[in-house]
């Protein structure tokens, strides 16, 4: 039988500070406290559990690590509570984008304490958008139209598509 891998359980993140660190998720991304251990503390979700464990940080290990999010609205409801939370995002002021030149998928990207970086996205966030033309007509209606500027200009020039 072939092996089909699931939801990641957990994973582990050499940090400066585990309490600092366990601090900064749960007031930052609303994680809670699930335990300690010998040299870290572990914070999580229903969905996932970091163990942040006491060690030199490498941030450029991994390239980001992505959560996903279940429509574009959890994910600018997601953009105010960062900002709100003093979080730094990367691109100001053009937070959400592509993933990639061409990608239906949408996100968002920052970095934690040690630098790790991180992404909150939406998968295929254009497409959904696109194949429901009335829920677009509800929003436009709403609020006041406002220039746009194009996926392939914001692609090109957005510096998150830069550092893959």
């Amino acid at each position: 039988m072939a092996i089909k891998l699931g939801v990641v359980g957990h994973f582990g993140l050499a940090v400066r500070d585990p309490k600092a660190s366990a601090r900064w998720w749960i007031e930052k991304l609303n994680l809670r406290h699930e335990f300690d251990y010998p040299g870290g503390v572990a914070v999580g979700n229903d969905a996932v559990t970091i163990a942040l464990f006491k060690g030199e940080p490498h941030p450029e290990t991994i390239a980001h690590v992505s959560f996903h999010l279940d429509s574009l609205r959890e994910l600018q409801a997601a953009l105010r509570d960062l900002r709100r939370k003093g979080v730094e995002m990367e691109d100001p002021g053009d937070e959400i984008g592509p993933e990639a030149p061409g990608s239906p998928h949408l996100g968002l990207w920052f970095h934690d304490l040690d630098g790790y970086r991180w992404e909150l996205s939406v998968q295929n966030a254009l497409r959904r958008t696109t194949a429901r033309p009335s829920a677009k007509r509800k929003t436009a209606a709403k609020r006041p139209a406002k220039k746009q500027t194009s996926t392939a200009k914001r692609s090109s020039t957005s510096s998150r598509r830069r550092k893959r």
